[in-house]
């Protein structure tokens, strides 16, 4: 059997032939190899450069390889994280015609590390809790795609952090199944799954003294059951919000706040009968919000000001029409955050008179008019409007005090 190539990409094949292929991976000499750290895996991977790029290769069957490679492409494009798919190398044979096991390849997710490497600084547990709930997205992400994983865990996942923000991608997909719709028995399932295997990587950490000693390993199993339960939830549940109860949809969002997620993403699908709306969470890290407010929009702010200010600027984006994520002719993100300061923020912050304001922060202010529009729109039972809030907030608002 010749030796064949199956890529995703036309360049890749010409970069692979020159990885050693009739050697077994275990012996492959240091010269081809790329020192990054490796999980636990069943099977033998090594990480190793492939022209330009670096890619992790892992033996396996030939009816395994050629599976887990379709379903590395079908979850890329269901825009699930996973690592990307490169290529299938089957026909290998050694010096003596001998044959060798067919490699799966992925491309290397750069910044990535494996849970292992990850708790080798004894990591907090307020930091352990952010990670689980990156995986408990993933999950979510995953049964809402139609994916069961069959086999979620730590050692399968690799965990980045991108600007703060927590990310969890599927590593390993060789258990996974594809279907139009997942059921509840095959989702409780996974989280099963997940529950006990976590519980057994934690425990196994902390025999290996690499747990920090205030962790319990079985309740933080337990607990990511639980935030799939809540996140999934809060993300399925079928809503319709008419034009006029517009504050519904912040409602969602402090929903989801209250669950430790961010919104990452909302969809608005408009329809007579109102605005139907979707979330894409994320786990994010303290400053995070802070930090990407001062990026899109200038506007310097304290952490919670800062997420309260990015609900509203979301908000506002997805009900402009040239916004377009992903379309080259839409408006970028950074466009309509400067045309919200313009429009909105701005005049917002300046219709409260300067002697109410005091030395108050803008941010601050706007926040607290936001705060102002969520209580009056929820005992109107609809939208009350930024105008109609401000106009209010002014006649609410104490006099700052004055110095003797």
């Amino acid at each position: 059997m010749e030796l064949q190539i199956t890529a995703t990409s036309p360049e890749h094949p010409a970069a692979l032939l020159d990885l050693p292929w009739s050697v077994p991976l275990e012996e492959w000499p240091d010269e081809h190899l790329v020192a990054l750290p490796r999980g636990i895996s069943r099977h033998v991977v090594r990480f190793a450069r492939a022209g330009d790029e670096v890619v992790a290769v892992k033996e396996v069957g030939e009816w395994a390889a050629v599976r887990e490679y379709g379903l590395l492409r079908d979850l890329d494009r269901l825009a699930v994280p996973a690592v990307d798919a490169v290529a299938v190398v089957t026909g290998r044979a050694d010096e003596h015609g001998d044959p060798l096991e067919p490699v799966l390849i992925t491309r290397h997710l750069k910044g990535s590390l494996p849970y292992r490497s990850m708790f080798e600084t004894t990591m907090r547990p307020g930091t352990i809790k952010r990670l689980l709930d990156a995986l408990a997205v993933l999950l979510v992400r995953l049964h809402l795609s139609g994916f069961a994983w069959g086999d979620c865990s730590l050692s399968n996942t690799l965990f980045r952090r991108d600007a703060g923000a927590y990310a969890a991608y599927l590593v390993d997909a060789e258990t996974g199944q594809l279907q139009p719709r997942l059921t509840t028995g095959q989702r409780e399932y996974d989280v099963e799954v997940a529950r006990v295997n976590i519980a057994g990587e934690l425990l196994d950490l902390e025999a290996g003294g690499s747990l920090h000693p205030s962790v319990d390993p079985v309740p933080f199993g337990e607990a990511i059951a639980e935030r799939y339960q809540e996140l999934w939830h809060e993300l399925t549940r079928q809503s319709v919000y008419p034009l006029a109860k517009r504050h519904y949809i912040d409602r969602r969002i402090r929903r989801l706040n209250d669950l430790g997620f961010d919104v990452a993403e909302m969809q608005i699908q408009r329809s007579p009968e109102g605005d139907a709306v979707t979330f894409l969470p994320k786990v994010v890290d303290a400053g995070h919000h802070q930090r990407q407010l001062l990026r899109l929009s200038g506007v310097d702010a304290e952490e919670n000001q800062a997420r309260s200010l990015l609900n509203d600027l979301e908000t506002w984006m997805v009900s402009q029409e040239d916004y377009a994520p992903g379309d080259p002719l839409g408006a970028r993100p950074e466009v309509l955050a400067h045309r919200w300061v313009r429009d909105v923020f701005r005049p917002t912050v300046r219709a409260v008179p300067r002697e109410l304001r005091g030395n108050t922060d803008p941010a601050q202010i706007y926040h607290e008019i936001l705060e102002h529009r969520w209580r009056l729109s929820e005992r109107a039972q609809h939208d009350v409007g930024l105008q109609a809030t401000v106009e209010d907030y002014v006649t609410t608002l104490p006099a700052p005090a004055t110095e003797v």
